[in-house]
């Protein structure tokens, strides 16, 4: 008695194997590297709000740290307030919309100093937080 195959393999499975791979790492890739998405500026430490707001469409960002002493930085470069108030000047756009990322530790008159220069210059000024953790 001899046994015989009832499944057959169709040949056509063997080219779509290595289609199926690669699609599967491209998802697995942009799933990972979406979660390392920079955003422009210093790293500061923020402080928390439990209130958020939609992303800025091409927003100047200013970072302000609060080493020993305050460091203000703007397109990653590190600027005085008369800098700063300068390459704003020189920034026109249709979307004026200028983010001040300050280190927690910032003292609050250097915050106010450079959202006033944002305001007087016709910015509409954001302060950037944190996320609340839960």
């Amino acid at each position: 008695m001899k046994l015989t195959r009832s499944f057959q393999i169709h040949p056509a499975l063997f080219n779509v194997i290595p289609l199926v791979n690669v699609i599967f790492l491209v998802l697995v890739f942009f799933a990972l590297s979406s979660r390392f998405v920079l955003q422009p500026g210093m790293a500061v430490s923020l402080p928390v709000s439990a209130f958020t707001l939609g992303p800025q469409m091409d927003a100047k960002i200013v970072s302000v740290t609060a080493a020993p002493v305050p460091t203000i930085y703007f397109l990653d470069q590190k600027m005085t307030l008369e800098e700063l108030r300068q390459q704003l000047t020189a920034h026109r756009g249709r979307e004026r919309s200028l983010i001040v990322k300050a280190d927690r530790g910032t003292p609050y008159d250097l915050v106010m100093q450079i959202m006033n220069e944002g305001l007087k210059l016709g910015f509409s000024v954001v302060l950037a937080t944190g996320a609340e953790r839960p």
